[in-house]
C-alpha cells in the first residue's frame, strides 16, 4: 500500500509593519494550527515588505512549491495594499473591478458611503473566485492555489481555513 500523500502549504505575510515591528503578527500561529487541524502540513513562512518585485517572487515561488499557498496583508483601503496587483502580475491576468465585490460593498457601505478607496477592496485579478468575510465584507479570493486574505487576524479566524481549503 502506498503512503498518503502529504498535503502541503506555506503562508507568505506581506507588510513593512511587520518588518518594522509596528505590528506584530497573530495570523501565523492560527494558520499553522487550523491548517494542522486539517492534516496540512505548513512547511514554509515569509515575510515580505510592500515591494511588487518581492511579492510577485515569493507568490510564484510558493505556488510552484506548494499544494497551497495563503498570504495574509495588503488587500485594503490604503495606497499601500497592493497584494491583489501583485498576485494578478504573478499569474499574468489582469486586475479588474469585480461586479461581485463591489455588489457586496455596495450593499455594506451603501451608495454615499462607497468611497474610491473602499472601492480599490474589489480589484481582484480576473478569473478569481471570492472568499467570504464577515467582519468586514470586503472580499479574500482565490487564484490557482493561492488563497490571499486580509491581515487582519479576526477577518482570517472569521473565514475558516477548513472551508477555504475543502474549495479546491
Amino acid at each position: 500500500m502506498p503512503e498518503p500523500r502529504i498535503v502541503t502549504a506555506a503562508v507568505l505575510v506581506i507588510g513593512n509593519e511587520i518588518l518594522s515591528g509596528r505590528t506584530k503578527d497573530a495570523n501565523l500561529n492560527y494558520l499553522a494550527t487550523e491548517l494542522n487541524a486539517i492534516g496540512v502540513r505548513l512547511l514554509e513562512a515569509r515575510v515580505v515588505a510592500d515591494l511588487p518585485e518581492a511579492i510577485i517572487a515569493a507568490v510564484n515561488a510558493l505556488r510552484g512549491a506548494y499544494d497551497y499557498v495563503f498570504t495574509t496583508g495588503g488587500i485594503g483601503p490604503t495606497h499601500d495594499d497592493i497584494t491583489s496587483d501583485c498576485v494578478a502580475r504573478a499569474f499574468g491576468v489582469r486586475l479588474i473591478k469585480d461586479p461581485r465585490a463591489v455588489n457586496l460593498l455596495t450593499d455594506h457601505y451603501g451608495e454615499a458611503n462607497l468611497t474610491e478607496a473602499r472601492l480599490r477592496m474589489a480589484h481582484l485579478p480576473e478569473g478569481s473566485t471570492l472568499v467570504d468575510n464577515p467582519i468586514s465584507i470586503a472580499p479574500g479570493f482565490q487564484i490557482g492555489n493561492v488563497f490571499v486574505l486580509a491581515g487582519v487576524p479576526a477577518m482570517i479566524s472569521a473565514i475558516g481555513i477548513a472551508v477555504a481549503v475543502a474549495r479546491l
